[in-house]
């Protein structure tokens, strides 16, 4: 038990050294805070502000910067520009970098790192997987719950695709603990949009 509050108080201790810095975005979800240091993003925030944009075949979605530091990291600018590239020009993720991430929930071997490593590497954009697929790719089978689990302490949602995860019914499943509802299917529609064109 020492060794585990000493490995968390380290991870703790890293964290809090980094010179953290904000980017907020204006985005057709609302506003988005992209939080990191040199090392990597360490949090994403959907703050809810807005409802979300109505969509339109004519005009494309953008995401632009809204506040911003003048001297950020390129991790932090690189998350930004992956962020902007996902709702302007969906179809492009796929091949643009990901910053690396820098968040302690996203450190080493234990299982909320591990689910979200594997949604990240093997869920593509406008695919979906239920929380018992995810729980079994992740080896674990009988790890649903806990999925969901993993899901909420996601800290970089829209880069780690946690909206991607759905219940075994095919239903979309609760996001941002059930207050983001309505940004999941935002989300889904907007990738299966933008696979489709």
């Amino acid at each position: 038990m020492k060794s585990f509050i000493q490995g968390s108080e380290m991870k703790k201790q890293r964290e809090s050294q980094c010179t953290q810095k904000t980017i907020s975005l204006l985005s057709p979800l609302g506003t988005i805070q992209v939080r990191g240091c040199e090392n990597g993003v360490h949090t994403i925030q959907i703050l809810m502000d807005v409802a979300p944009a109505e969509r339109s075949g004519a005009a494309p979605l953008s995401c632009v910067v809204n506040d911003s530091p003048a001297e950020t990291s390129p991790e932090l600018q690189r998350g930004v520009e992956w962020l902007q590239a996902y709702f302007s020009e969906p179809q492009t993720t796929g091949s643009l970098p990901l910053p690396a991430f820098h968040h302690p929930a996203l450190q080493g071997d234990a299982f909320t790192s591990r689910v979200l490593q594997v949604l990240l590497r093997d869920v593509k954009f406008g695919e979906t997987v239920s929380y018992k697929r995810l729980a079994e790719m992740a080896g674990t089978p009988r790890a649903a719950r806990a999925v969901g689990g993993a899901m909420r302490r996601n800290p970089v949602p829209l880069l780690i695709p946690c909206h991607r995860v759905i219940s075994s019914s095919g239903q979309s499943g609760p996001y941002m603990s059930g207050k983001g509802d309505h940004l999941k299917q935002w989300l889904l529609t907007h990738e299966r949009q933008g696979r489709e064109g």
